[in-house]
């Protein structure tokens, strides 16, 4: 349960991504911001925690801010992921376009996982 919850919180998030930065497009409706949610699951989940480590002393000498280049380089994966093995998904057209979205996907999946109680200790 709480699986189908965080990948419907990601989908609200990418959908609002995909709203407000310009190079990020949805290629298949509904379907493919689901589709898309579902590959970025599937990338924090397996190659997001490699590219962590193996970045871990960037990310130190740059004082955290290499993180956002993982995770713009894992959204970027999430996509090709997704347009690739299932021919639907979220386009990101550029760097900075997935740079901006893994940004936004952060805030929104965090407010909108704090108010549905996704990261609620009791569950």
């Amino acid at each position: 349960m709480k699986f189908i919850l965080t990948w419907l919180v990601t989908a609200v998030a990418a959908a609002a991504a995909c709203m407000l930065v310009p190079g990020m497009e949805v290629n298949g409706g509904y379907a493919g911001i689901f589709v898309f949610a579902l590959a970025i699951a599937l990338v924090n989940a397996s190659i997001r925690p490699i590219m962590q480590v193996i970045s871990l002393p960037v990310t130190i000498l740059t004082l955290g801010i290499f993180h956002f280049v993982i995770n713009a380089l894992a959204l970027n994966i999430a996509s090709w992921l997704s347009l690739n093995l299932f021919s639907i998904g979220v386009y990101v057209v550029d760097f900075w376009a997935a740079l901006w979205g893994s940004i936004i996907i952060s805030i929104v999946s965090a407010i909108v996982g704090s108010i549905v109680g996704l990261n609620d200790e009791r569950r």
